[in-house]
């Protein structure tokens, strides 16, 4: 019952923050979307800063549990990387799909309230693509599979810059992966 009344909060300051922004949503607002008293909301969540903190958490934890199940998908190195990496911008579009004034704010690297938390996703994020680059490309030394992960990422960031046409970044991101891991040949010459 505990963890469903959380959940019962973090849905309703979802709500709040991609309607308000997290800085104009107050915890009367968040108690009221979730149908409940401020004191009880309080029972769950210290103050809108912890509420902000858990869902986020939430949002970055169910993305990874998404992006590990697609980097042991069965496919080719592509398919998985793509897998890995659609996994981080469905999360991004559908946060600027429900806030497009305020997806900034709420998966904001530079938002003080969540950059440890995003740093941490990013940091998974990016030995997860390592992990699968290694299993698939034993030749390409760690480090080499490492920056080509980080390379991925940067890419992927570069794509979540604009989502005025959700589906673009998608179209793109497979495109990139695969000149990604086509050139992955070049790169283990190269490295040689």
């Amino acid at each position: 019952m505990d963890d469903e009344r959380l959940d019962q909060i973090l849905d309703a300051a979802y709500a709040c923050f991609t309607r308000h922004g997290v800085r104009r949503t107050t915890m009367d607002d968040i108690a009221r979307e979730a149908g409940l008293s401020r004191p009880g909301v309080y029972q769950y969540v210290r103050n809108k800063q912890d509420a902000f903190r858990r869902l986020t958490t939430r949002l970055l934890d169910a993305s990874l549990s998404d992006a590990r199940s697609a980097a042991t998908a069965r496919g080719d190195l592509a398919e998985r990387l793509t897998g890995v990496l659609e996994v981080k911008l469905r999360l991004i579009v559908g946060v600027w799909q429900d806030s497009p004034a305020h997806a900034a704010e709420l998966l904001g690297v530079d938002s003080r309230q969540s950059a440890d938390l995003l740093e941490t996703y990013e940091t998974a994020m990016c030995e997860l693509l390592t992990s699968a680059i290694t299993d698939a490309r034993p030749d390409l030394p760690k480090t080499g599979a490492d920056e080509v992960a980080q390379l991925l990422l940067a890419f992927t960031r570069g794509l979540e810059a604009d989502l005025t046409d959700p589906q673009a970044p998608v179209r793109r991101l497979r495109h990139g992966v695969a000149l990604f891991v086509a050139g992955m040949d070049h790169y283990s010459e190269e490295t040689a």
